[in-house]
């Protein structure tokens, strides 16, 4: 499995973010061809206290060419697009690899 991770950075107004992302955004992703499963965690602290992060995504996808097909779709840059808008300034984006640990 691969997946696309986006990891937010606090937003200066939390009650309009979550208006956004989980009203607007996440519907939009939601319909990416190929998207298995999709994750969010609210991130509520770190071990040395407070955390510079608010909000982690997790997109799965069968395979590198599932998400590069799945980025090219009108869903996929609709997605995009949108997180740009609300979240370009708080956002980082990563592709990572599942490890089994046989």
């Amino acid at each position: 499995m691969v997946k696309l991770i986006a990891l937010y950075k606090q937003p200066e107004d939390k009650e309009a973010f979550d208006e956004h992302y989980f009203n607007t955004h996440t519907p939009i992703t939601k319909k990416i061809p190929g998207l298995r499963e999709m994750k969010v965690t609210r991130i509520v602290g770190s071990p040395m206290g407070k955390s510079d992060y608010y909000l982690l995504c997790e997109m799965y996808y069968d395979n590198h060419d599932a998400l590069k097909q799945a980025m090219k779709t009108a869903e996929g840059k609709a997605s995009g697009k949108d997180v740009m808008n609300f979240a370009g300034d708080i956002v980082s984006l990563m592709i990572g690899e599942e490890i089994d640990d046989e």
